[in-house]
């Protein structure tokens, strides 16, 4: 009889995601923890984000449709642990569920496929994605660009760009690197298109209260990647951010431990952009965060985001 698994690592079925679990499991494995690859288990999770792929996520909930159904599965007991991708987290998870640890982050900016440069693009060409984001930030670079919703994972993107039925989409380069394709596309510099939060890092979460799982985490956390993710989540969490309201940030820590938090607001149909910055010593992330977000909200008013 095969002996149990040790830890059950819950994630969404696609090709990304799994990708993404397993190189959880590669690093626990390495580590000096007592946890051989035999003894973890990746357990998929269909999530209603999966299941919904008509409609925007902001017509249905936002991003949090990705996690709940894994966050479920965690409570029950079901999973061990879960591993996301963290623009796909909320701002505070449920009570009794923590993230404990951080792989080394990606290449956080977007890539272009289908044209060498947002300028390049023809004059009215059909560009597809279904992040709000990267929709007010073209149109702002861009408003004779017609910018239509486009779902699925990176291959369905990819095939239906390929057929015709968009003539540029835009993908976030992390993703694509981990899945080997790193020669799709044209990464689009970050002064004209800033990342969403959390873009490029993978969470592992799991309950707060299960000491042996948390201390695994720990052993493979980055802290570097914490640290700027949590100055990224403390801004967003001032704006009260969701899939809503196009907002976009990326933080950075350079070799002396200081950080780099660079934030922006957009109105949906890309006519203003407020964007704010600070930096400081990487004790004060969170601090950053939350001051670069309630600046952003004051400048933007009470009717930035419906205006």
């Amino acid at each position: 009889m095969a002996a149990l698994p040790l830890l059950r690592l819950g994630t969404r079925g696609s090709k990304l995601a799994l990708t993404q679990t397993g190189l959880v499991r590669d690093a626990l494995a390495a580590a000096d923890i007592g946890l051989p690859e035999r003894a973890i288990e990746i357990v998929p999770i269909r999530t209603t984000g999966d299941v919904i792929q008509d409609r925007p996520l902001s017509e249905v909930g936002g991003k949090g449709l990705f996690v709940k159904e894994i966050e479920e599965a965690l409570f029950a007991g079901r999973i061990d642990a879960a591993v996301h991708s963290m623009k796909d987290m909320p701002t505070t998870q449920p009570m009794g569920l923590f993230i404990a640890s951080f792989l080394p982050r990606e290449d956080a900016r977007d890539v272009l496929i289908g044209a060498t440069s947002i300028a390049g693009l023809k004059q009215g060409a059909v560009v597809g994605t279904s992040a709000l984001r990267r929709r007010a930030q073209l149109l702002h670079l861009r408003p004779d660009l017609r910018i239509v919703n486009l779902r699925g994972n990176v291959d369905t993107r990819l095939r239906k760009l390929e057929a015709g039925e968009v003539e540029a989409t835009i993908l976030a380069s992390g993703g694509l690197r981990r899945l080997g394709l790193t020669n799709v596309g044209v990464p689009i510099p970050e002064d004209q298109m800033l990342p969403a939060v959390g873009q490029g890092a993978i969470c592992i979460e799991c309950r707060e209260n299960d000491r042996k799982v948390r201390d695994w985490l720990r052993a493979i956390n980055h802290t570097a990647t914490e640290t700027a993710v949590q100055a990224e989540h403390a801004m967003l969490a001032i704006l009260d951010g969701s899939c809503r309201t196009p907002i976009a940030g990326h933080a950075t820590l350079d070799a002396h431990g200081n950080v780099h938090l660079r934030g922006q607001i957009a109105r949906p149909d890309g006519s203003e952009l407020i964007s704010t910055e600070r930096r400081g010593p990487a004790r004060e992330a969170q601090h950053l965060g939350r001051d670069a977000g309630l600046e952003l909200k004051m400048k933007g008013g009470p009717g930035f985001f419906t205006a």
